[in-house]
């Protein structure tokens, strides 16, 4: 299994998410706000937010863990949805996963997610 972390524009959220439900068999995904800076140090960004005299930039965090033979697509399609070609497009995280469990019925493993 692997967990597959997004970074993304805040715009490009709705294309991203829309192109993954199209995926069969996706088991979900969690999304999240976020706010941080890369390489540049947000000092040109349009949108940062300064907080106690730190510039970070607004951004979305999606989370899903998969089977391994889905983290290609869900990848592919990520990086298709959230590209502008800008800096600051965001980062994918791909992480194997040793094991998960549902808390509603104890599964474990693929069954689980």
């Amino acid at each position: 299994m692997k967990e597959i972390k997004a970074i993304i524009r805040p715009f490009r959220l709705l294309n991203v998410t829309e192109a993954l439900q199209n995926i069969e068999g996706l088991p979900g995904v969690t999304v999240s706000e976020i706010k941080g800076f890369g390489k540049s140090r947000a000092k040109n960004a349009k949108d940062k937010i300064v907080y106690e005299l730190v510039e970070f930039i607004p951004r979305i965090k999606l989370e899903v863990v998969v089977a391994d033979e889905m983290a290609d697509e869900v990848v592919n399609i990520i990086q298709k949805n959230a590209h502008t070609g800008n800096t600051g497009d965001g980062k994918i995280f791909i992480v194997n996963v040793e094991d998960v469990v549902k808390i509603r019925t104890n599964e474990r493993g693929k069954e689980a997610i």
